[in-house]
C-alpha cells in the first residue's frame, strides 16, 4: 500500500478552516498528493492513451500497434518493471481524457503548445518534425508559393485536434481547414481533390506521395512548420514528471532515443509490417474514433 504523505492533524486544520480544493493545494507541498508513478507501480500497469498517425503509431497486418512512441511506452513500462495497456483514443478528446483518468499519460508525438500546457504538464522534449504541404497535383497546378496556399479559395485538411491546425492557421490563415479523426481520411480527402492539400508530417507526407503518384505531390521541399513533441502528464505530480523527464534524458544519454528515432523517421524498414488489408486498416481506424 502506498504511503500517504499527509499528516493527519494538517488534514484536520485544513477541513475545520474550511480549505477550498484550490487553497488545499497551494497549502500542502507537491509530496502531499498522490503520484500516478506509485499507482502504476502498484498497479502493475502503464496505461497509456494514445491517438493513431504513422510512424508514431499505426496498426500491423495482425492489427497490432507499431510505431516510435509504441516502443517508447514499452521501454518505459519495461524499464518501470510493469504491464503496458495502450488506450487508442479519438485525439480530439485526448487531453479531456487524461484529466478524467481514463489513462495514465500520453505517450502520442504531442507536440508542446502553449494552449495545451494549460490544462496538462509537459515533460521535457524528446522528439521533432517538420510539417509539409502534401498536394492534389491537378488542383494546385497553378499555386507555386506559400502564398497562393493563403487563400479562402484553398482547402486544407488536417487531422482533429492535431498541433497540424494551430500551424496552419498560423500560416494561411486565410485558408478553409477541413478536418478529419485519422490521418488515412486525411490523406483520402486530398486524393479525391476534396481538399486542395493536407498538413503531414515528415515520414507521412513521402509515403502518401509514394502510393499515389499519379494524383499526390510535394509543392515544396522544406517544412512550413517545425514541432516537438513530449509526453504529457496531468497537472500537479511533480513525482511523475520527475520520473519521465530523468527516463528521457537516461535514454537520449544511451542513444536509444537516437536509434529507435532513426529507424522510425530515417528509414523505411518499418513499412512492410504495416497493415494493408482494407479490413484491418478500417478496424484500426475505427478504434481510434
Amino acid at each position: 500500500m502506498r504511503t500517504k504523505h499527509v499528516l493527519c492533524g494538517l488534514v484536520v486544520v485544513a477541513l475545520i478552516g474550511g480549505f477550498s480544493s484550490r487553497a488545499m493545494a497551494e497549502f500542502f507541498p507537491w509530496w502531499a498528493f498522490d503520484s500516478v508513478i506509485e499507482e502504476v507501480q502498484d498497479r502493475g500497469t502503464l496505461r497509456v492513451g494514445l491517438g493513431l498517425f504513422e510512424p508514431w503509431s499505426a496498426c500491423n497486418a495482425d492489427g497490432e500497434l507499431i510505431g516510435f512512441e509504441i516502443d517508447v511506452a514499452k521501454k518505459v513500462a519495461a524499464d518501470m518493471g510493469v504491464g503496458i495497456e495502450f488506450v487508442p483514443t479519438n485525439w480530439t478528446y485526448i487531453i479531456s481524457e487524461l484529466i478524467a483518468e481514463q489513462f495514465d499519460v500520453i505517450i502520442s508525438g504531442m507536440t508542446t503548445l502553449p494552449h495545451r500546457n494549460l490544462r496538462v504538464n509537459f515533460t521535457s522534449t524528446y522528439n521533432s518534425s517538420g510539417v509539409y504541404l502534401v498536394a492534389n497535383t491537378e488542383q494546385t497546378a497553378d499555386l507555386e508559393t506559400l502564398a497562393d496556399f493563403n487563400s479562402s479559395d484553398v482547402t486544407i485538411a488536417t487531422r482533429r485536434g492535431a498541433s497540424s491546425i494551430d500551424f496552419v492557421e498560423s500560416v494561411f490563415p486565410d485558408a478553409m481547414l477541413l478536418l478529419f479523426d485519422t490521418d488515412n481520411a486525411v490523406r483520402d480527402a486530398v486524393v479525391a481533390g476534396d481538399a486542395h492539400a493536407a498538413a503531414a508530417f515528415a515520414t507521412t507526407r513521402t509515403t502518401w506521395v509514394e502510393a499515389n503518384p499519379e494524383t499526390l505531390s510535394l509543392p515544396f521541399e522544406e517544412p512550413f512548420a517545425s514541432e516537438v513533441g513530449a509526453i504529457a502528464v496531468r497537472k500537479g505530480d511533480l513525482d511523475t514528471l520527475n520520473f519521465f523527464n530523468t527516463w528521457i534524458e537516461a535514454n537520449k544519454a544511451s542513444g536509444w532515443l537516437e536509434q529507435r528515432s532513426h529507424y522510425w523517421f530515417q528509414t523505411r524498414e518499418w513499412e512492410d509490417q504495416l497493415a494493408t488489408d482494407p479490413e484491418t486498416i478500417a478496424a484500426c481506424d475505427e478504434s481510434f474514433e
